[in-house]
């Protein structure tokens, strides 16, 4: 399942370094979060290098959901993972505020994944806290 080149995992993780930056708070424990991603599909790479590059590609970019054409083009097995990591990412801090949750709507509409399961990826999260 999990096929993501460099480039990719660097835009997405880009992109989760956005979720995590939304809510203005942008800690350790989120970064980790990130890395996890990192690491789920890139074992031989540094996460440390590529979380830089994403942070510095989140800092340069007013077209961050030019990630999600990326996202778009893989399967739904990956778009589940991806949203779920979103997910981890903003419910790390236990809010989920009206901008993260617009975020994962508009992210969720332009990767065409469904808005059901969205919910019950947040929700299973929530409760397996």
């Amino acid at each position: 399942m999990k096929k993501l080149n460099r480039d990719s995992v660097t835009g997405i993780s880009a992109l989760l370094v956005h979720a995590a930056k939304i809510d203005e708070i942008y800690s350790e424990h989120e970064k980790d979060l990130v890395k996890d991603f990192i690491k789920s599909y890139l074992k031989d790479d540094n996460p440390d290098e590529i979380l830089n590059k994403a942070e510095e590609i989140e800092n340069n970019s007013n077209q961050l959901l030019n990630y999600t054409n990326i996202i778009k083009k893989n399967s739904m097995d990956i778009k589940k993972d991806i949203v779920e990591h979103l997910w981890k990412v903003i419910i790390s801090d236990n809010t989920v505020d009206q901008y993260e949750s617009n975020l994962m709507r508009r992210i969720c509409g332009l990767i065409y994944f469904p808005d059901k399961e969205c919910a019950e990826i947040k929700l299973k999260l929530i409760n397996s806290k």
